[in-house]
């Protein structure tokens, strides 16, 4: 009692109490019923590879949330069902996470198929639905849908035109185009776009091939692009493909002078000796001038422990990565704000603002919530994946090879 009384007798003693009682906010434990956010992944099926990245980003997040004061001082737990890679069952489940689970919030699934079926009940229940990689923009009608996947209201334009740009750059830019793609929603649409782009832009396109996703036997698809010999080959990619295309080739004794892969799995690509070279999209990479983003201290070496112990091939983070981070940090940006788990209170301020998150700073007030596109091209090299453009993102060092 002395020792407080003396400090009393100090001026500052009112401003050094408040600072002490927040502080001691600041690191309380969150407590009270938890804030249940439901959701779904591809925990089994074809898409299971890469939804693994999503589930680990999304453990950490929760994790760390609940290490400081949880959201609206509640601990979060996350409610998350297997949809099997199967867009229908999805559908199931987030009507079930809704009216049975009981959840506060919800966010998305992983793929373009999926998050579109989860959307619409979404709507039906006026659920915010924020989500990390729908690459469809013009399906996305529903007013309280927020895309972390910044594709930019028209990906099917944009994508193929930063890939074209990068091609561009080099000594001995690309005259014939080969595109093949898997009929999944987003790699189809945006595949198709680059065909078009490529012919507007002078580039031929001499063959132009869909197939079914889920095919694992590409023989036939790979006789077709030897014999086309084209100088690039667009491959619309998910998950495995590109490595079984580039091992059917491989068969053949074939090796595409320069391949582009859509949307793969990221690890067995860039670790696979037939991948040396390969182009892909992104949107994130472990290295500057991208370190500096929100959140990237704090998420890189948490995934990096938690990819290890779950035998993930390739521990980096990248743009699946990312935008899943960014997802929560979207989440959480707009509860912190509007202290509210109403769903059209948290709606209209994600509309209104410009959120910093590890992606970059991203906003959603464009054409159908979509804001910026922020898609680079990144290459394996030595191993590992860094962007090779636009310059100005690229690795420190980095440029396109061959050049």
């Amino acid at each position: 009692m002395r020792y407080i009384r003396a400090i009393g007798r100090c001026a500052g003693f009112p401003a050094a109490l408040a600072l002490l009682l927040l502080a001691s906010a600041a690191l309380a434990a969150p407590s009270g019923p938890p804030i249940r956010i439901g959701g779904t992944l591809a925990l089994t099926g074809p898409l299971a590879p890469t939804a693994l990245l999503h589930k680990i980003a999304g453990e950490i997040y929760v994790e760390e949330l609940n290490k400081a004061n949880g959201l609206l001082g509640r601990p979060v737990e996350w409610v998350l069902l297997d949809d099997q890679s199967k867009p229908d069952l999805t559908r199931s489940l987030y009507e079930k996470l809704i009216t049975v689970d009981k959840v506060d919030l919800i966010v998305g699934p992983y793929a373009t198929g999926s998050i579109l079926s989860a959307m619409s009940v979404a709507e039906r229940y006026t659920k915010i639905y924020v989500h990390h990689s729908f690459g469809m923009p013009h399906l996305a009608k529903y007013m309280y849908h927020f895309p972390t996947a910044a594709f930019g209201p028209e990906p099917a334009k944009t994508v193929p035109a930063v890939v074209y740009d990068a091609l561009a750059s080099t000594s001995k830019p690309p005259k014939t185009v080969a595109i093949v793609t898997s009929k999944f929603p987003s790699a189809q649409f945006q595949s198709a776009g680059a065909k078009e782009v490529a012919e507007k832009r002078g580039l031929k396109v001499p063959l132009y091939l869909e197939y079914e996703f889920g095919t694992r036997d590409f023989g036939a698809i790979a006789a077709r692009i030897k014999d086309t010999n084209a100088d690039f080959l667009w491959i619309g990619a998910l998950g495995l493909d590109g490595n079984q295309i580039l091992e059917a080739l491989k068969k053949l004794d074939y090796t595409p002078p320069r391949h582009f892969h859509l949307f793969p799995a990221p690890g067995p690509l860039v670790v696979a000796p037939d991948g040396k070279l390969a182009l892909s999209h992104t949107f994130y990479e472990e290295h500057p001038p991208m370190l500096n983003n929100t959140g990237a201290a704090k998420l890189i070496p948490l995934f990096r422990e938690r990819a290890g112990k779950a035998n993930v091939p390739y521990t980096v983070v990248d743009s699946q990565v990312a935008n899943s981070f960014a997802m929560w940090q979207v989440m959480e940006a707009a509860v912190t704000a509007t202290k509210s788990l109403d769903d059209k209170v948290l709606g209209e301020w994600i509309k209104k603002n410009r959120i910093d998150t590890i992606v970059g700073r991203l906003r959603f007030d464009g054409p159908n919530n979509y804001g910026d596109d922020l898609s680079k091209v990144k290459q394996a090299q030595d191993g590992k994946w860094v962007v090779v453009w636009p310059r100005e993102f690229a690795a420190p060092g980095a440029r396109l090879l061959p050049p």
